[in-house]
């Protein structure tokens, strides 16, 4: 018998944690804790602790990251994958749908017809390629990535902030394919936001204290995988690499130690950062190629 092994949450027994509830002592994971004003409780203890007449907004449980706990802890995660297999169908149906959505940095339709791409000014290709994908195994591919990686996070940082670090993940990834590939290679497909999850969940699993030898493992798999092609199969490894960074960075600022209202401007301020850091390449490879022209 194992004796070093952790405890399994109370609510999730195959989940090891090193967390307890400070009121029960029980054992609990990332999506079942709840901050307390000392250490985390479970959520029965909130529910029994909860008393009429408080006032809901300042009584509500937290998460780890100060969002407020929610009734179903992975909803926007159902909406993502709903919005990415509802864009998938559509481009099914109307194929010239992914040229107008993917991300192209300055292209020419066809002879003498007029530049397009984001350095012409449509800037939302930086967002709307990362909803994109046109083959099947592609999409599943990312939804199933979506599912098992956001899933923990939305419980752990709340819905508002586990949706900021998703889309500026996809942002960043999108902001170094823009800058670092050739302007007329179209790039589509969630994995640069997916691979943020990846890099939130190292961080988050590095602010509970977990074990870490197992989520460094799987970060560098996962990056390895990135410079490996597969017959017809091209990667882009800087929307990986790009994802990978910029949720890192956003959770790391998501999870700075403070309190009340300093908090709140802690995690904003350097989510804001984050975004100001990707528009910052995004305006240096625009600036480039309008130099070429």
């Amino acid at each position: 018998m194992d004796t070093d092994r952790l405890p399994g949450c109370y609510r999730h027994p195959d989940r090891d944690t090193g967390i307890r509830c400070v009121r029960c002592e029980r054992p609990i994971c990332p999506e079942c804790m709840i901050s307390a004003s000392v250490g985390f409780q479970c959520p029965e203890c909130v529910r029994e602790g909860s008393g009429a007449g408080r006032h809901p907004a300042v009584n509500a449980p937290r998460t780890l990251a100060g969002g407020v706990v929610a009734a179903d802890p992975h909803l926007v995660t159902k909406i993502l994958i709903g919005i990415n297999i509802a864009v998938f169908l559509a481009a099914q149906v109307a194929p010239g749908l992914p040229v107008r959505l993917e991300l192209l940095g300055r292209y020419v339709e066809y002879y003498g017809g007029p530049l397009e791409g984001v350095s012409t000014g449509q800037y939302y290709r930086l967002l709307t390629s990362v909803f994109l994908h046109t083959e099947w195994w592609h999409v599943i591919g990312n939804m199933i990535g979506l599912w098992v990686l956001g899933g923990p996070l939305e419980a752990a940082l709340g819905r508002v902030r586990y949706l900021t670090v998703y889309l500026l993940s996809g942002l960043g990834g999108s902001a170094l394919v823009y800058l670092l590939t050739a302007p007329n290679t179209a790039t589509l497909g969630a994995s640069g936001a997916v691979f943020g999850l990846l890099g939130a969940t190292a961080v988050l699993a590095r602010r509970m204290r977990y074990e870490m030898r197992p989520v460094i493992v799987m970060v560098a798999l996962m990056l390895a995988l990135t410079f490996v092609r597969i017959g017809d199969i091209s990667v882009s490894w800087q929307a990986h690499v790009g994802g990978l960074v910029t949720g890192a960075l956003a959770t790391m600022g998501l999870l700075l130690p403070a309190a009340g209202r300093k908090r709140g401007l802690l995690q904003w301020g350097s989510c804001a950062a984050v975004f100001l850091l990707a528009v910052l390449l995004i305006v240096v490879r625009t600036a480039g190629l309008a130099a070429l022209t």
